[in-house]
């Protein structure tokens, strides 16, 4: 059982409808219907009814909802008496698609607990999918998804972009295609290919970029961390965001490289995600704004490229709250 939920019965009483709920509550109507639903199932009762004209609160409801106020009241009693500090432990979920881990993830987890030595950030490595829907239903603080250029950024959650690049060829550094300045799509079918699986947005682009004439699909996996050690390990090639790649600890050994992709001009951007809820945890806001920092950070400095060179694609932070 989590707070959102027993807040979502609570709009849902007071505005009348499951739709004029999610409208005010900023979410999509199914998300706020399917916590509910989870809620009734956890209880095991009907909390709502649910007809053509609209959905109201149940008998069963009704009778239970003395218990849910005096919940709801006791925890907004703990905010204010907590004030803006966070009392104690507390944990910090992200749920990430594995990119720019070691780049902005690490260095802001690192800047956090200096600030916050006795919380712990909990790091779920997760499709964008499950992200999304932990964030609704409260068991996830922070997301951090990949999003193509022309991608709509969500309308139910609070939608940063922190970085921006594009996708490259990520290779072996002693691999034959290194010596190029550039990897043409000919050149990857005829490699085994290393694939994301279907959920991450990196399994789309690759759809995107070979058409129905695929590589030969050697492995997939789950987000950028292993499909990389597959690429030092030699196991094939694969496609990546260049902030996923470029700075990554294995790149900077030697272990690995990247390539710009043959006449494609794809952006892609790297987002900090987040449920619209008037009461943010401090711990919260400080990781965020530890995110937010790094990614200022990295907007500053020169983007290698392919040999070394420096490159002049920018990076940067820009925020979308719908």
């Amino acid at each position: 059982m989590r707070i959102e939920q027993l807040e979502y019965i609570a709009a849902v009483t007071q505005h009348g409808s499951l739709r004029r709920a999610s409208e005010r509550l900023h979410i999509s109507q199914p998300a706020l219907s399917e916590a509910v639903s989870k809620l009734e199932r956890e209880l095991g009762v009907t909390l709502l009814d649910r007809r053509r004209s609209g959905s109201r609160i149940s008998r069963r409801g009704r009778e239970l909802q003395q218990f849910m106020v005096e919940v709801l009241e006791a925890v907004e009693r703990l905010r204010t008496a907590a004030g803006d500090q966070a009392a104690g432990h507390h944990v910090v979920r992200v749920g990430t698609v594995s990119a720019a881990t070691s780049t902005l993830l690490v260095p802001a987890v690192r800047d956090f607990r200096a600030a916050h030595p006795a919380s712990t950030v909990e790091v779920v490595n997760t499709q964008q999918a499950e992200i999304h829907q932990g964030l609704l239903e409260g068991g996830l603080d922070l997301g951090l998804v990949n999003v193509l250029e022309g991608d709509d950024p969500p309308t139910d959650l609070v939608h940063t972009s922190l970085v921006h690049g594009h996708p490259v060829a990520v290779l072996p550094a002693d691999h034959p295609l290194a010596a190029y300045a550039e990897v043409t799509t000919d050149q990857l079918r005829a490699e085994p290919f290393v694939a994301m699986r279907a959920g991450y947005l990196m399994h789309r682009f690759a759809h995107r970029l070979f058409g129905p004439d695929m590589p030969s699909v050697s492995y997939t996996t789950d987000g950028a961390e292993l499909g990389k050690i597959m690429v030092a390990e030699g196991l094939g090639l694969t496609v990546l965001p260049d902030y996923s790649v470029t700075g990554d600890p294995m790149e900077r050994a030697g272990l690995i490289t990247v390539r710009p992709l043959a006449h494609d001009s794809t952006s892609v951007s790297l987002a900090l995600q987040q449920r619209r809820q008037q009461h943010v945890p401090r711990p919260v806001r400080d990781l965020e704004m530890a995110l937010l920092r790094h990614a200022r950070a990295r907007a500053r400095q020169p983007t290698p490229g392919p040999a070394g060179d420096l490159g002049t694609d920018p990076v940067g932070v820009a925020s979308q709250n719908p």
